[in-house]
């Protein structure tokens, strides 16, 4: 059994926790999920089961969608409203000048994220020493913010934004950032993810409505993840060779490829049974991952 999942995680859950939750309704050993959500964030997060879990790679990559609010006046050292006050501070800002410094994210950013976060150092996760009371220096990263929208009025000291941006951004870091623009610090008190590799929370399922009678009917293939990939079409012996390990011939393919590197998806009849990638130098289509092995029962 594999495919894909689609959760509107639930608040005060971690992601662990949902996949603990699939794990456990699904008796599925192997399940992992696409892009961590904090416990206080909602929204999509997409689930891979079985065999699909090698696509998580190709999900990670896209850019996500979010609805947050910021609080100004306050800090924490989560820099979300789950953690710890540091400052308060009076706010003696307009909306007009709130909605200036959002838009001055607007494109590629400089950003350093969080010391509460899941970002290893020496393999353990920054939070766990943060927790411990200790702080390294973190490097910043280039991340890209493509949209930032107000949504909703600035009153009462917060103020609501839709946010589109790329692999890696960091909310609260945003928000924080923010906040020390306008002088009086921010901090995140609410955060949905709305949309992520073109999957949005208008098709997400509840994790609290699943049960182990209902689950498997909102499962769906798990090609869906992938269907921005050209897909190629290969013959029952290229099949065969494919899920054993072999690599490919380009020219025999029939394809013309793009780039060295591109990505396809890699099709038996209506069966998926994975990605491929190009290799120019050496005109062959290598295995990037294997999604069905043509075995004679096939429930992805």
């Amino acid at each position: 059994m594999q495919g894909l999942l689609l959760i509107d995680k639930p608040e005060g859950k971690t992601s662990y926790q949902v996949v603990a939750t699939i794990k456990k309704l699904t008796h599925q050993k192997r399940v992992g999920h696409t892009g961590t959500l904090d416990p206080m964030a909602t929204g999509v997060l997409p689930v891979f089961l079985g065999r699909a879990t090698s696509l998580s790679s190709f999900l990670l990559e896209a850019d996500k969608s979010y609805t947050a609010t910021f609080r100004l006046g306050i800090t924490t050292d989560t820099a979300d409203i789950t953690g710890k006050i540091l400052t308060e501070t009076q706010v003696n800002v307009t909306e007009g000048q709130v909605i200036a410094v959002l838009n001055s994210f607007l494109g590629k950013i400089s950003q350093v994220p969080p010391m509460y976060s899941a970002i290893k150092r020496n393999g353990v996760p920054l939070y766990k020493l943060a927790r411990n009371g200790e702080t390294v220096e973190i490097e910043p990263r280039q991340v890209e913010i493509k949209k930032i929208e107000a949504i909703s009025p600035f009153e009462n000291n917060e103020i609501t934004v839709n946010i589109i941006c790329s692999k890696g951004t960091y909310i609260r870091s945003l928000c924080r950032d923010i906040g020390e623009k306008l002088g009086c610090g921010a901090t995140l008190s609410y955060l949905k993810r709305t949309a992520t590799s073109g999957f949005g929370i208008e098709q997400c399922v509840s994790l609290q409505k699943l049960n182990e009678e209902n689950i498997f009917s909102f499962i769906i293939s798990e090609e869906t993840a992938v269907e921005h990939l050209k897909s190629v079409h290969i013959t029952e012996k290229q099949a065969r060779r494919f899920v054993n390990g072999g690599r490919l011939d380009l020219e025999r393919l029939k394809f013309i490829p793009k780039n060295n590197g591109e990505a396809l998806r890699i099709k038996y009849g209506e069966r998926f049974l994975g990605i491929g990638t190009v290799n120019l130098e050496s005109g062959q289509l290598e295995i990037k991952c294997l999604t069905d092995l043509l075995t004679e029962e096939n429930n992805g």
